[in-house]
């Protein structure tokens, strides 16, 4: 049976050549709030161009899942999750957008960014 996992695998890209997008809506993830713990779900939208590798989904699936009992602010889990997938697939852009339910009356979306910085040529 799968079991929830930080870690994330990755698989060569078919075309690194190319530039070409990449877009998953994640709509089932939850984690908990760090001062109530309650739970907070969120739909979490990854878009990204592969350099060499692309992220495999079900690791991903189980790397979301992961947070489900945790305690994290939306922003600290946001930045988390960006900054685990550029580290695991080293992409030449990568955004990340966790949409939040409605909690207190106050609708939360983070958006977070990384594009790696290319060498030009002389």
């Amino acid at each position: 049976m799968a079991q929830p996992s930080k870690k994330l695998e990755i698989f060569r890209n078919p075309y690194p050549r190319r530039d070409y997008d990449i877009e998953m809506d994640c709509p089932e993830f939850t984690c908990l709030c760090p001062k109530t713990g309650q739970p907070d779900f969120a739909t979490i939208r990854i878009c990204y161009v592969p350099d060499e590798f692309c992220v495999e989904l079900k690791s991903l699936k189980l790397y979301l899942w992961s947070y489900r009992n945790e305690g994290a602010f939306h922003e600290a889990v946001t930045n988390s999750i960006l900054d685990d997938l550029v580290k695991a697939t080293k992409p030449r852009h990568m955004s990340v957008e966790a949409d939040f339910f409605v909690r207190g009356g106050i609708h939360t979306v983070i958006s977070v960014n990384y594009s790696k910085s290319r060498k030009k040529k002389s």
